[in-house]
């Protein structure tokens, strides 16, 4: 069991990001972030079971939208930020998830798919958007 039980403000989810997990660091002024898990299940009808359908999930995918302001001089934002033209693999980096139980979800190399920086209105505080999306299988560490 955790140390922490109840509802929690969402803010307590924090994220880590960098080149490796040895350079990992936080990143400045994430407003919200929503989580996409897309299920691959494959379906069939089978005589046996007279018509009824049967089911097997065979896939997953992650994929963490992010909101946050552009922060030029945070580490972080400034290495998110560096990958809106990235291509192939040098759009992977280390990122984890800490959940407010202190599980953290981890891939080696996920790839930042930076979708709008610097965009907006005249008097609007610069943005930067982007994904964080699954490459393969996270490592998930539960706490003690």
């Amino acid at each position: 069991m955790s140390a922490k039980e109840g509802v929690f403000p969402c803010y307590e989810n924090q994220f880590h990001v960098g080149a490796t997990k040895e350079s990992k660091t936080t990143i400045a002024e994430c407003e919200s972030f929503s989580i996409s898990i897309d299920n691959g299940v494959e379906t069939w009808n089978s005589f046996t079971e007279e018509g009824w359908q049967k089911a097997l999930q065979t896939a997953k995918a992650i994929t963490i939208s992010v909101s946050a302001k552009r922060s030029i001089g945070d580490t972080g934002n400034d290495f998110v930020a560096g990958k809106w033209l990235a291509n192939g693999q040098d759009a992977y980096a280390y990122f984890d998830w800490t959940f407010p139980d202190g599980t953290v979800v981890a891939w080696e190399k996920a790839v930042i798919n930076v979708t709008n920086i610097n965009g907006g209105d005249s008097t609007n505080v610069a943005p930067l958007e982007f994904d964080i999306v699954s490459n393969g299988k996270p490592t998930v560490t539960n706490p003690s």
